[in-house]
Parts: structure tokens; sequence; C-alpha cells
């Protein structure tokens, strides 16, 4: 799971102004999937978003077959500012 964290950090901070301020943990769920949260500054929500959520899913996409191809677990993603 450390790997899949290291994954999505690497993904988000290469798209953000302000890479510092990148913080992802992951939790388990009841239903054995793998919960990440990314937690980004407030100026790069919109960046990582996207337009119409396009990068957001891709991201979650990406993250989903990183996944797949080393634990094969589920991941659900979600994205906050502070």
């Amino acid at each position: 799971m450390k790997n899949l964290v290291e994954f999505a950090e690497f993904l988000v901070k290469g798209l953000c102004k302000q890479p510092d301020l990148v913080k992802v943990q992951s939790f388990s769920s009841d239903d054995e999937a793998i919960i990440l949260e990314i937690i980004v500054h407030s100026d790069d929500m919109a960046t990582v978003i996207g337009r119409n959520g396009k990068m957001i899913s891709a991201i979650k996409t990406l993250i989903q077959a990183h996944s797949s191809l080393n634990e094969n677990k589920k991941v659900k993603v979600n994205v906050d500012s502070f």
C-alpha cells in the first residue's frame, strides 16, 4: 500500500504549483478496498480536478491500474483542499 501512496503523490505533485503541500494518506475500508485521501492546497484544487472532472478521472484511472498491477484491490480516491 505504501507504493500506491508514493505513486499517487508522484502524479498529483507533478500537477500542483505547491507540491510540498500535497499529502496522500491511505486507509482500509470494510469492503476490502483502499481509500486514498489526497489533500492539496486550495489554489491547486482546480488543477487537480480539471475541466469537467477529466483530470481527477484520469488520476483515478491511473491509480486503479497501478493497484491492479500490484495489489489487485479496488481503490477509492477522495480529494480535498485546505
